[in-house]
């Protein structure tokens, strides 16, 4: 598990930015990340976490694993795009202080261009869900 600084090292974003706040867990079947919603967060807005900070959430569960990947393989971590999100599903948006835990699978990776599966929860209940095409920059 890191949070904090640790888990800074790993990501291209900073706050205010920073859109997770643990990496539960990342291995070669999932990664597995944390996002308690603040008032302060820059995607809240009337008590709300706002469509476009889950998607964030999302992409940086896909930097948190590729930079988890450079971290143990001791390599450069290197910046990520969103080449493409398809599927895209938004059943609700969250309130203010509920955690969320948005977990990324594998789906195809060809060179520095990877396809993931992503879905967020707060407790059982799923919040959100898409595919994304995520681009490495060297």
């Amino acid at each position: 598990m890191l949070q904090g600084k640790d888990l800074e090292h790993i990501l291209p974003q900073a706050p205010p930015m920073l859109m997770i706040d643990t990496l539960v867990s990342s291995d070669t079947e999932k990664t597995v990340t944390g996002l308690t919603i603040r008032e302060n967060n820059i995607f809240v807005f009337e008590g709300k976490f706002r469509e476009a900070g889950l998607i964030e959430n999302m992409a940086q569960t896909a930097a948190a694993r590729a930079g988890y990947e450079a971290l143990t393989n001791n390599t450069k971590v290197r910046t990520g795009y969103i080449g493409s999100i398809k599927n895209l599903s938004i059943y609700t948006t969250p309130k203010v202080n509920l955690t969320l835990q948005t977990t990324l699978v594998p789906v195809s990776n060809i060179g520095n261009i990877s396809v993931v599966k992503t879905e967020v929860f707060s407790a059982e209940e799923k919040i959100a869900e898409c595919s994304m095409t995520i681009i490495l920059i060297d």
